[in-house]
């Protein structure tokens, strides 16, 4: 079996990928729920012959599915969580299946299949041929909530593996370098004394007022932090009846920079302010650090693997229909939001394509901002990894939205996934051929880690 004849199977998979593709956009199941996608994936890789090893206790959703023997030993990274409130059919306007149910808004339906797909075509090629290396297929839980890998690391689950490929539903075809904000995510509890608002509030001490004024603080704080970073709370806990000077109130925070050491030092610095509203309030707060994740350590070796295999896997083509669909899923959106989002990944030429078609060269690829947060980034700081986007819901649409949700359960998200295995496989074919690449990957990361050491940010 060469390689276009790899590439060739993973075609001949379709229908099962699509089927799991679908199965996993029917049934979302947010962080920390995923039990039915994460059976569903063990159960389909077991009938092809990978063993399934179970992490422990807390991990109950997460899984390694392993094949083969010997080295390289490749991690294949798969996610399947959804996210709250985003439930919608496959529809051009807002139409949920379940009102304020869960759905697949960030496209980790497409993530897990298409991580799938690649796994068993490269388990038929160890097969057919004889050749030493071992396939990982890693189910990964609670990626929105930026924990499941955070804490898969912290339990040795990646031990072994010599380096680990991984991809993302987004709106361009592209060979990413650098990607993804390190990330602090801390609830802070302030805890004062209630009384009658009207009839005593001299003897009240407001916990309300304190997240208040934190959140103020907060907000002058983002005038002196690096451009890049980002603040965002939500109150959890405001109390309740008015006429109840709050005893308890609560927020919750993330804290994102470029590079953990930034966001560490913000953490910092909005912890004395959560200090100063208790002062101000007589008030006290307590806070727990709920998780952390990393910024992506970029590698270049596969990164450049990544893009080589982009181009000599064709990217999808797409049916009239295919094209209207996305057009009205765009004209959905606000224009001025669409030009905004489609500058994030490329120059605007004056057009209005729809559907992203081909590959961004490498040099346009360094200029796209991803600059949402991923547990992914843990993974590339213990050994190279790789990270590349497919075109999957139309240009300018923004994740974590109901035109994400409708676009990953369409033809058009599922054949983003048929691309994305198609490239994985072929970077695993390259990968268990050329010994020299796996070698080079590990020698850049070896250099990049010289003097940055991967601390694990979730607290003992």
């Amino acid at each position: 079996m060469n390689k276009q004849e790899l590439i060739a199977y993973v075609d001949s998979l379709a229908d099962e990928i699509s089927q799991v593709c679908l199965d996993l956009w029917n049934n979302p199941e947010v962080s920390g729920a995923e039990q039915e996608s994460a059976n569903l994936l063990r159960k389909v890789l077991q009938k092809h012959g990978f063993s399934i090893i179970e992490i422990g206790e807390g991990l109950e959703h997460a899984f390694i599915a392993e094949y083969g023997s010997g080295a390289p030993v490749i991690a294949v990274l798969g996610e399947y969580d959804a996210l709250p409130g985003l439930s919608q059919t496959v529809d051009t306007k807002p139409n949920p299946v379940v009102k304020n149910g869960p759905g697949h808004g960030c496209g980790h339906n497409l993530l897990g299949a298409g991580s799938l797909g690649a796994a068993l075509a490269m388990k038929k090629y160890l097969e057919e041929t004889g050749r030493q290396g071992t396939i990982r297929f890693y189910g990964c839980p609670e990626e929105e909530f930026l924990i499941g890998k955070v804490k898969m690391v912290k339990a040795g689950a990646f031990e072994g593996c010599d380096l680990a490929l991984s991809w993302h539903p987004m709106n361009v075809n592209a060979a990413i370098e650098k990607a993804f904000l390190a990330n602090n995510s801390i609830k802070f509890k302030f805890h004062g004394i209630s009384a009658h608002a009207a009839q005593s509030p001299e003897s009240g001490r407001s916990a309300l007022d304190a997240v208040e004024l934190m959140n103020v603080g907060a907000n002058y704080l983002r005038e002196h932090i690096i451009d890049d970073a980002r603040l965002h709370y939500t109150i959890t806990n405001a109390g309740g009846s008015p006429n109840i000077i709050p005893e308890e109130a609560e927020s919750w925070y993330y804290i994102r920079a470029p590079h953990r050491k930034d966001v560490e030092s913000i953490t910092e610095r909005l912890l004395k302010i959560a200090q100063g509203a208790a002062l101000m309030t007589e008030t006290t707060v307590e806070h727990t650090v709920l998780g952390g994740c990393y910024h992506l350590l970029p590698n270049n070796v596969l990164c450049d693997l990544t893009y080589q295999n982009m181009l000599e896997t064709s990217p999808p083509e797409y049916s009239e229909e295919e094209l209207d669909f996305a057009r009205a899923i765009q004209e959905s959106l606000d224009p001025a939001m669409v030009e905004g989002e489609i500058s994030k990944f490329m120059a605007l030429d004056g057009t209005k394509p729809y559907v992203h078609q081909g590959v961004l060269v490498q040099e346009q690829a360094k200029s796209v901002v991803v600059s949402g947060s991923s547990d992914s980034g843990d993974v590339s700081w213990i050994m190279p990894m790789n990270l590349f986007l497919t075109a999957s819901w139309p240009l300018g649409v923004p994740a974590h939205s109901w035109q994400a949700t409708a676009a990953s359960g369409s033809s058009l998200g599922i054949k983003s996934v048929y691309y994305a295995a198609r490239i994985m496989a072929g970077m695993m074919y390259d990968l268990v051929n050329e010994p020299s690449l796996v070698e080079a990957a590990q020698e850049e990361f070896r250099e990049r880690t010289k003097k940055a050491k991967y601390v694990s940010p979730l607290p003992n």
